[in-house]
């Protein structure tokens, strides 16, 4: 098993306006990548489990909101090994829009 892929996304807006967004956006972004599917979600308080269907191989993967970050943790198989590099930056983009926009206010 590979280490997981690691990315921390700094916010300021506490941890359960960040959850929130989060649970309403996460499914928007993850369409918007059409190589990948959401095949599992599973909230438990602050944390999302999730898992992941990317050019035929499953990741799976981890959430945690703090009050001022959210760390985001992957566990990629060894054919998408070459491609983490390119998730973490996407992971990286993805979470700072969901968590830096107005939410339209």
């Amino acid at each position: 098993m590979s280490a997981p892929l690691v990315v921390s996304i700094p916010h300021h807006l506490g941890r359960e306006e960040a959850v929130r967004r989060l649970k309403t956006g996460l499914g928007r972004a993850a369409a918007s990548i059409p190589v990948m599917q959401v095949e599992e979600e599973r909230w438990t308080g602050d944390s999302m489990a999730f898992r992941i269907r990317a050019l035929g191989q499953i990741a799976t993967g981890q959430v945690d909101v703090a009050e001022d970050h959210v760390k985001v943790q992957v566990v990629l198989p060894w054919l998408l090994q070459r491609f983490a590099e390119m998730a973490q930056a996407t992971i990286r983009k993805r979470g700072q829009l969901l968590l830096t926009k107005d939410d339209g206010k």
